[in-house]
């Protein structure tokens, strides 16, 4: 039977064991009432780097930009933006404006180092869940990559993001699948007599914050939360913030075993089966 997953941490960049489909062998504030990961953003950002993990590059950037389809000229938002891992696909695009938000300070010195002299790139110091100027009313489309689950108002995040568009503006927002994807909750086993890979949870119907730790193995101590949503929650909160889905794709794994294996066979039908991420599109009510 596959060893049992390691904990580890998961904004933008997710680990194999919990995510990959290969089983393991107001008025503005005057600053964030987060910091969001400030703690850990050196680390994470250099773990990211600049094109992301290869989940980034292989599922999760490519679906993003194909829900949004940029147009040139548009005025964009990323909420949530971190180290700015989607604003290199949006200026390739032509995207004529571009804003990016995140609570972490270090975070977003990261993306200002790497995008922050591009033209028409702002990028922000701002808690995505507090009123903001940035949430104006004048963007074509928002965004909101792998962090709605880091937050803990997701109702204030998609009201700010609803605010931030243009009347029937449009969204996109991409998150680790909330029916599969719960750290603590879903877990891999093997099933020796039908030689099957399965996802089993212990839990779901209950949101729940979890705390990961963010350095595996290294005894720092330093944990984020994740913010577990079942799907209904999820959606019904996107609508409470004037945000109505439009449209829902799950996102699969690109890694495969290595042929031969004696899990190959199973691993490659699971992969196939449960989805890593779910991405929603939506427009502003």
């Amino acid at each position: 039977m596959p060893p049992p997953p390691r904990r580890n941490f998961h904004r933008s960049h997710i680990s194999a064991t919990q995510a990959s489909g290969k089983p393991p062998h107001g008025k503005p504030p005057a600053a964030p009432r987060e910091q969001g990961w400030d703690p850990v953003a050196a680390w994470y950002d250099k773990l990211v780097g600049d094109g992301g993990s290869d989940y980034h590059r292989q599922v999760i950037l490519p679906a993003t930009m194909r829900l949004l389809a940029p147009r040139p000229g548009e005025a964009i938002i990323d909420v949530c933006c971190g180290q700015g891992v989607l604003l290199r696909p949006l200026l390739d695009a032509g995207v004529a404006k571009i804003t990016g938000i995140d609570a972490s300070a270090q975070l977003i010195r990261a993306a200002k180092a790497r995008h922050g002299a591009e033209r028409g790139v702002t990028l922000v110091t701002a808690d995505a869940c507090a009123p903001g100027a940035w949430a104006d009313g004048g963007h074509d489309a928002a965004t909101c990559v792998m962090a709605v689950h880091d937050v803990s108002d997701a109702v204030a995040l998609f009201s700010n993001m609803a605010r931030a568009l243009k009347p029937q503006g449009r969204a996109v927002v991409v998150l680790m699948h909330p029916c599969f994807r719960i750290p603590r909750q879903s877990h891999w086993g093997w099933d020796a007599e039908q030689k099957i890979q399965y996802r089993r949870l212990d839990g779901y119907g209950s949101p729940r914050a979890i705390a990961i730790t963010t350095h595996p193995g290294k005894a720092s101590g330093e944990q984020t939360t994740f913010h577990h949503r079942p799907l209904g929650e999820l959606l019904s909160a996107m609508g409470k913030g004037g945000l109505a889905v439009t449209g829902c794709e799950e996102l699969y794994s690109h890694r495969r075993s290595q042929a031969g294996g004696p899990f190959s066979k199973a691993e490659h039908h699971a992969a196939q089966e449960f989805p890593l991420f779910l991405a929603l599109t939506a427009r502003r009510l």
